[in-house]
């Protein structure tokens, strides 16, 4: 069962925004950047609290993806991508991005925290950032 609503559109956002993101990291580094999007629809705090679907969340300005602005996120989502993008939509979490709401690629080591929000984790080049509970009840 989907824990965000997503018409079929949104669905093939969502992919081409992982695939974008991601594509480098695999599969599961994909699957974790759907898990941050997916988790600033639901959460409903913070910068995100005015995202109420995924379109909202893959265009939000300012404070939304980069890939967006590339050439490269406007190519037409791939049947593999839009199963993994399936699959953050009904639910499944991946650690460190299974809280996270922010994720970056820094030159060196992760942060400890970044813009206030604790690490949670790295995966290859990507590091992960959760809210606390108190700030984000619901992601």
């Amino acid at each position: 069962m989907a824990v965000v609503r997503a018409t079929e559109k949104e669905v093939q956002l969502l992919a081409r925004l992982m695939r974008a993101e991601a594509e480098g990291e695999g599969n599961l580094g994909m699957l974790m950047v759907g898990n941050v999007g997916v988790n600033r629809v639901r959460g409903d705090c913070l910068d995100f609290g005015n995202i109420r679907t995924i379109q909202q969340m893959v265009f939000q300005r300012p404070g939304g993806f980069e890939a967006t602005m590339k050439g490269y996120f406007y190519q037409r989502a791939r049947e593999q991508d839009i199963r993994l993008a399936r699959r953050v939509i009904n639910g499944e979490r991946f650690h460190p991005a299974t809280r996270s709401l922010w994720f970056f690629m820094p030159e060196g080591d992760c942060p400890a925290q970044w813009w206030n929000q604790w690490n949670t984790g790295r995966f290859k080049s990507h590091c992960f950032y959760s809210p606390s509970e108190s700030d984000c009840p619901t992601v």
